[in-house]
């Protein structure tokens, strides 16, 4: 039996948040996805684990809507197998991706993953240079039936479901431009897809790899994919293993590291980096205010992670070119952990280019 402390340090050394200095090419969560989501997002995840992010040439990173329709970051070189670790397993399962998109496509009698392929035909014929995403999104609702489109209020205008669209830009050969908002689509050069994904960026294996020990439920909330079809190809090579007195997985090959020394070292982990990500929250923090605090409806918050415990939350304060970060400790935090979230917010302010002009520490 293994308890959740042993489960953050396994993840915290899985996913590279101990190691000062790496590269591209031997960075792991480069092969499940890096979630670029506001201004800490894949750059600071990828700069947390060592990777010099200023450096780095921008030719060898792509960017693609993916896991959940959101944008992640990935290895140009590693695009044929990402593009065939992405695609749905089933037309159930891409049924289940495009949420609410799939109910009036199910009556039109027309199948998801057809209607995927369709939606990136005309994507593929619309989008031939770059395009910010509201024009290639206006073109598509001009040449889509009505199954495929939905009134916005907000908008007060007619659009192609968000979920269908999201999903079928890469299946189309679009990949977005990076640190463009609103987002620009462009096409991909050379585009094609690998027959199959291998070990190294299956999305359940990389889950177990990165997250585990986790379950099929966990696996198959990460993706947004039905149980089912998740626990249907659970790897042969995964052994059970019991957290907290709950059974679960992890790929055999890994089970020994979940024995090893506990993690040390203080991150600020931005709020949608990977470690975060985990559906079993309650692994992170046991503590429902915390929890609140640390995933809320809106406007997530980074995290402190100390020792291999998540200790409290941060944001940033920016005036100008200044910076200061914001710090919410979930409980009294030693000298030395204040010194290095200090060290590690010099770093933030370096990554985005300001000077940092203070931390503020709320239990002063």
């Amino acid at each position: 039996m293994v308890d959740a402390h042993q489960v953050r340090s396994f993840r915290i050394r899985a996913q590279q948040l101990d190691r000062d200095r790496g590269g591209l090419g031997d960075t792991s969560v480069l092969d499940l996805g890096v979630q670029q989501t506001g201004p800490d997002g894949a750059g600071w995840a990828l700069a947390v684990r060592g990777v010099d992010v200023a450096t780095l040439p921008a030719e060898e990173l792509i960017l693609l809507w993916t896991i959940r329709g959101a944008p992640h970051l990935y290895r140009r070189a590693d695009l044929p197998e990402v593009a065939a670790a992405v695609e749905p397993f089933s037309d159930a399962d891409a049924g289940r991706r495009i949420f609410d998109a799939a109910k009036p496509l199910r009556a039109a009698g027309i199948d998801n993953l057809a209607a995927l392929d369709e939606v990136a035909a005309h994507l593929r014929a619309i989008v031939t240079g770059p395009m910010v995403k509201g024009d290639a999104s206006g073109r598509l609702a001009t040449v889509l039936p009505e199954p495929y489109l939905r009134f916005c209020r907000a908008c007060d205008a007619t659009h192609v479901y968000e979920q269908p669209f999201r999903l079928a830009a890469l299946r189309a050969g679009l990949e977005l431009e990076i640190d463009t908002s609103p987002p620009v689509l462009r096409p991909i050069p050379g585009f094609r897809t690998a027959a199959a994904a291998g070990d190294r960026f299956d999305l359940i294996r990389g889950y177990l790899r990165l997250l585990g020990p986790a379950n099929p439920k966990h696996v198959a909330e990460f993706l947004d994919a039905p149980v089912k079809e998740v626990r249907a190809r659970w790897p042969e090579d995964a052994v059970e293993v019991v957290v907290d007195g709950e059974p679960r997985s992890i790929l055999a090959a890994d089970e020994p590291a979940l024995g090893s020394a506990p993690a040390a070292g203080v991150r600020l982990l931005g709020p949608y980096d990977l470690f975060l990500q985990a559906r079993d929250r309650t692994t992170l923090t046991a503590d429902a205010g915390q929890a609140k605090q640390l995933w809320p409806v809106l406007g997530r918050p980074g995290a402190v992670l100390a020792g291999g415990d998540l200790v409290g939350t941060w944001r940033p304060r920016t005036s100008g070119r200044r910076l200061r970060v914001a710090v919410q400790p979930w409980r009294k935090l030693p000298a030395a952990t204040r010194s290095a979230v200090a060290e590690q917010a010099e770093r933030l302010a370096g990554y985005r280019s300001a000077t940092l002009a203070g931390v503020d520490f709320d239990d002063d």
